[in-house]
């Protein structure tokens, strides 16, 4: 029978932050605060907040394959960061009719 505290050995599964520290809240306060109403600055937050961790790739070195997993879950503020992401694509969507498949990996 598997155990509740087991772990996971899947290439995918990242951890949810359970433990927030709250040191960060008010940081976390305020990029949750942005509010995207213009599109200069929603173009903006999508060029700066990558879609995909820019970390995680497969290296090939001497005939061996080696893998770097993603990184960006490790920043406690992640979870903000992608939201405040989600918020200027919608914004751009759906309050100024463009086109985000560029900003779509």
């Amino acid at each position: 029978m598997d155990s509740i505290n087991h772990t996971h050995s899947h290439v995918n599964y990242h951890p949810p932050n359970y433990k927030k520290s709250p040191v960060l809240n008010p940081l976390r306060r305020l990029v949750d605060g942005i509010q995207v109403k213009n599109n200069r600055l929603a173009h903006v937050i999508c060029q700066v907040i990558p879609c995909c961790c820019p970390f995680e790739r497969n290296i090939s070195l001497f005939g061996r394959s080696f893998h770097i997993p993603p990184l960006c879950k490790l920043n406690p503020l992640y979870d903000e960061f992608v939201g405040l992401r989600f918020r200027a694509l919608s914004y751009l969507a759906d309050e100024c009719g463009e086109d985000v498949t560029r900003y779509i990996c």
